[in-house]
């Protein structure tokens, strides 16, 4: 195997999930995974350009940065790239009134959108409001319009054809597995006979956005993420490398989707935040991003990557 330095050259940003990498959602707003805190830490010591590109759709970004703060992570307001802000140009730039299945905590990104006599649906993950009358409502708005627009805020991945075990199934709280947006996604793309437009990850232009925000080259970036469609391959698709960690939603299952299609293949998969961030800035100290040294096996801690590709 190539030495980290190798795998690493020419790196001059890193994309971060949030859900999953930095924290386990839950009950009094969930709990920092293990050393992820330092490790973030670590990497803003770096030379490294530092972003995060989520699909949180629950809660505004505002509400997103301050919990995080108040859990101990270094972020900002500005450094973030979510869906619901992304979904909200595009709706001014077409002239769009969206019908609104999401999270109250969400829905103050769309104060400024106008949402009457609706032309369009956006679907986020809604939590308790996927009740069958608020499904039910959507699905009648579609079929009402002559050509129904259905955006999705995350959702899968169409290019492989094994979609149907990789759409945005699920995602870890600190209870356990929950359900994400893709299913009901899913559910409406059949009822109406209509594909959905995804803002979020793995959508191409969301990658795009975040790079042009971080304002680095996709061949310059490395997207660390637990999700081997969401993350690992949005990001190849897209021409970055990409390295899962086996926190969140990680499963060892996980591993099977490599005999599907070559490409899906991360550079490395590691199980603790710690051993990532020691990987490009060794000890804590701030490395060179043009030439990170490898990680120390003996750091294995959060972040110790599943794989990297």
């Amino acid at each position: 195997m190539a030495a980290w330095g190798e795998r690493l050259a020419g790196v001059r940003g890193v994309l971060l999930d949030i859900t999953g990498v930095l924290y386990d959602g839950g009950e009094g707003g969930g709990a920092p995974i293990a050393g992820s805190v330092e490790a973030l830490a670590r990497l803003k010591r770096s030379q490294l350009k530092v972003r995060f590109c989520t699909n949180e759709s629950q809660k505004s970004r505002g509400d997103l940065v301050g919990m995080l703060r108040r859990l101990g992570f270094d972020i900002s307001e500005g450094e973030v790239t979510a869906p619901a802000p992304a979904t909200c140009l595009i709706l001014k730039e077409r002239g769009l009134r969206p019908h609104l299945l999401i999270h109250d905590g969400v829905r103050s990104e769309f104060d400024q959108i106008d949402t009457s006599n609706p032309n369009c649906v956006v679907i986020a993950d809604a939590g308790e409001g996927f009740s069958y009358q608020n499904m039910n409502k959507a699905f009648q708005v579609l079929m009402e319009l002559e050509n129904p627009v259905l955006f999705s805020l995350g959702k899968g991945i169409h290019s492989f054809f094994f979609v149907a075990r990789t759409l945005r199934r699920y995602y870890k709280e600190t209870s356990g597995l929950m359900l994400d947006v893709g299913p009901y996604t899913k559910a409406l793309e059949y009822a109406c006979g209509i594909e959905a437009e995804v803002v979020g990850k793995p959508s191409p232009e969301f990658f795009k956005s975040a790079l042009r925000e971080m304002g680095v080259e996709a061949h310059q970036a490395i997207m660390i993420g637990d999700d081997i469609v969401g993350d690992v391959s949005g990001a190849q698709q897209c021409g970055m490398r990409a390295l899962q960690v086996r926190t969140g939603k990680f499963r060892s299952s996980n591993e099977g989707f490599l005999g599907f299609r070559g490409s899906l293949r991360p550079k490395g998969v590691r199980e603790t935040p710690l051993e990532t961030s020691s990987a490009f800035s060794p000890g804590g100290q701030s490395g060179n991003p043009r030439s990170p040294a490898p990680a120390s096996p003996e750091a294995a801690e959060p972040w110790d990557l599943a794989r990297f590709g």
